[in-house]
């Protein structure tokens, strides 16, 4: 066999293995679904109902806020307040307190707070006053109205007594 001939062969040999090689890789394509038997049923229309009332779905709870800083320091305030009162320190107490109510006036503590303070001082009218309001902010809290209510009697009761 000569030199070409031999390439010849080669080339034809690499060839058919290659191409059995290809053959063997390739998938077969796959046989498409066969179609339904029959065609699905329509679905029937729902039968009449009575009307319903419509349901009000409840309201989100927003997640509760922390308090800002000025808000925490307000709180801080109030408790420093407190103790003063508890130690007869009423003119420090009002200095703290009205600090407490300029950063966070929403705080209803914060008025009880200034209306014992100036019932302990004996100016009825202030304590009235920071009562009203105490009783405004705190509203929606029932043990806090029970002391906002106890406080009115007792500055009711001062304003009665003989001076």
């Amino acid at each position: 066999m000569s030199l070409s001939n031999f390439k010849f062969f080669l080339i034809i040999l690499l060839a058919a293995i290659g191409s059995v090689t290809i053959g063997c890789t390739m998938t077969s394509p796959r046989p498409a679904p066969a179609p339904p038997s029959s065609p699905a049923p329509l679905p029937s229309p729902p039968a009449p109902s009575k009307p319903e009332t419509a349901v009000i779905p409840e309201t989100p709870k927003e997640p509760e806020e922390r308090p800002g800083p000025r808000a925490m320091a307000s709180l801080q305030m109030t408790e420093q307040g407190r103790e003063l009162l508890k130690r007869k320190k009423v003119d420090d107490a009002i200095r703290v307190l009205e600090r407490a109510v300029s950063l966070n006036p929403g705080n209803g503590q914060n008025y009880y707070y200034l209306a014992e303070a100036w019932l302990q001082k004996g100016n009825i009218s202030q304590a009235e006053e920071f009562n009203s309001l105490a009783g405004t902010y705190l509203e929606g809290n029932q043990n806090w109205m029970l002391k906002v209510e106890e406080q009115k009697k007792r500055i009711k009761k001062s304003f009665l007594a003989p001076q």
